[in-house]
């Protein structure tokens, strides 16, 4: 959209934009008193100094600068764009939450493995405060390998009180969609709040990608919809008082290895005190095929599942890579499953853990078998709804229900069925807005009537109705006729 354009439509954009008043020769002040608006947003158009005019503004422009990108527009960049100073903020003008949001995409070069993989960094010593706000970011990874490098955002370091919110981040070249980074130990309070993240990465060995990944204390993860990750949907590295709740994560079309995941011994020392996983909703893969009378289960076309819905402690995912490490003290409350999963919660090597009022939700299949990756020497136990390592799980408060296991090692290494009548019936955010009803155990034999249609009682209701007011119309009819024909009659005309 030009400047051009703009005027032309008579638009103003309340953005800010620092302006000094003292020298003629600086175009920007660094002063955040001297913010006023302008009444443009910052055009892609000329691609080839495009990133480097965008990087000059954040970094010329001071703390409190807000780089006002155009709605619908793509940005093709070939480098990070760089916060560079405290209460900065990128966002599309206008705030808009669709597809009218402006796109960063990814499209600096790659060679052997290496090259761009992050479109916006907030990570400098000076960059408390910052936002990311009602933009996209396209990874541009197009289904090839992944590239070594950052996330498609980096956010956190040693800084705190960040704002990321109403972002969509998909396709990212490298390991994640949104990486949340510790710093030196130091950073605090960032809030990821209300973004749509994924696809993120592919579900072929080793081509994964974390949908959310956090390793920031004393944070808030909430409200963001997390579709089709690889590796982890959100991913917690101990992360201490951080607290996940009211997200959605769901596959679609790929495996995902696990839903929520608190096993990373580092790089907090496996603590997790203080850190809350609640109230959030994990759904894995559904039948793809229309349901005929009385299935309950069916294929899906891409085998998809999630193998964890819940993972805790790193025996789980890394075997004995940590040795006898655990992860510590973490809570994980009345969080809901619904779909096809290889494990609902898996739990080994833990101490102190909190993990109560979890449940099944509407139908559920717990289905897979050993893949190549398995061990050899560990037992693998076969699918269930909660597992628990009865050797390694040691002074926690674990809701009834879980299955004692001798080996929690490992577990993502089952793989799904290929093919076959093993999903359940159900639906996903994208298919479905209901919500689904809470159950302390699967409930995979309910009728397909219980997810979208109308009960038997509502149908017969219906056709009660129908039969009632289609008499009450005959007798009305039946009356009114005769009326006519009587005064028809009198006045000599005949009918």
């Amino acid at each position: 959209m030009s400047n051009a354009a703009l005027q032309k439509t008579g638009t103003t954009f309340q953005h800010r934009r620092a302006l000094s008043g003292h020298s003629r020769n600086t175009l920007f002040s660094e002063s955040p008193v001297e913010l006023h608006t302008r009444a443009d947003c910052e055009p892609a158009d000329p691609l080839n100094t495009l990133t480097d005019r965008l990087n000059a503004l954040l970094n010329s422009s001071g703390p409190g600068y807000v780089l006002p990108l155009c709605p619908s527009v793509q940005y093709f960049i070939q480098a990070p764009i760089l916060f560079a100073a405290q209460d900065q903020e990128i966002s599309t003008v206008g705030y808009p939450t669709g597809d009218d949001r402006a796109t960063l995409v990814v499209a600096g070069p790659v060679a052997n493995g290496q090259g761009h993989t992050t479109a916006v960094d907030g990570t400098c010593q000076n960059c408390s405060g910052v936002k990311l706000r009602n933009i996209q970011i396209n990874g541009t990874r197009a289904g090839a390998s992944p590239t070594s490098g950052g996330a498609n955002i980096e956010m956190g370091g040693s800084n705190a009180n960040q704002l990321i919110e109403y972002v969509r981040s998909f396709d990212p070249r490298s390991w994640s969609c949104l990486h949340i980074a510790e710093g030196a130990f130091t950073c605090n309070n960032i809030t990821v709040q209300n973004n749509d993240i994924g696809p993120c990465g592919s579900d072929n060995f080793q081509e994964w990608a974390d949908g959310i990944s956090v390793s920031c204390q004393n944070s808030l993860v909430r409200n963001n919809m997390v579709n089709n990750p690889t590796d982890g949907g959100i991913v917690l590295f101990g992360s201490p008082g951080t607290v996940v709740e009211n997200n959605t994560i769901w596959v679609e079309t790929m495996t995902l290895l696990g839903g929520i995941n608190m096993v990373d011994y580092d790089p907090w020392n496996g603590n997790y005190t203080d850190t809350v996983v609640r109230n959030n909703i994990i759904r894995g893969g559904f039948a793809t095929e229309t349901a005929e009378a009385g299935e309950t289960k069916g294929v899906n076309q891409d085998d998809a599942i999630v193998k964890i819905g819940i993972a805790i402690g790193p025996r789980t995912w890394f075997g004995d890579r940590y040795f006898n490490n655990v992860s510590l003290s973490g809570t994980v409350l009345n969080n809901q499953l619904t779909g096809a999963f290889g494990y609902g919660i898996a739990i080994s090597s833990a101490t102190n853990f909190t993990v109560q009022g979890n449940t099944l939700v509407g139908n559920t299949s717990f289905i897979g078998s050993n893949g190549p990756n398995c061990s050899t020497t560990d037992v693998t136990p076969s699918p269930a709804p909660f597992v628990q390592d009865q050797n390694t799980v040691q002074s926690s408060n674990i809701q009834s229900g879980f299955q004692l296991i001798p080996d929690g090692n490992s577990l993502t290494c089952i793989m799904p069925p290929e093919g076959g009548d093993y999903w359940p019936f159900g639906g996903n955010p994208s298919s479905s807005g209901s919500s689904p009803t809470s159950s302390g155990s699967p409930t995979s034999n309910s009728s397909p009537s219980s997810h979208g249609g109308l009960s038997g009682g509502a149908k017969a209701g219906i056709a009660i109705g129908v039969i009632l007011g289609v008499a009450a119309l005959a007798i009305v009819t039946y009356f009114v006729r005769n009326w006519a024909v009587r005064r028809a009659r009198a006045s000599g005309r005949r009918y």
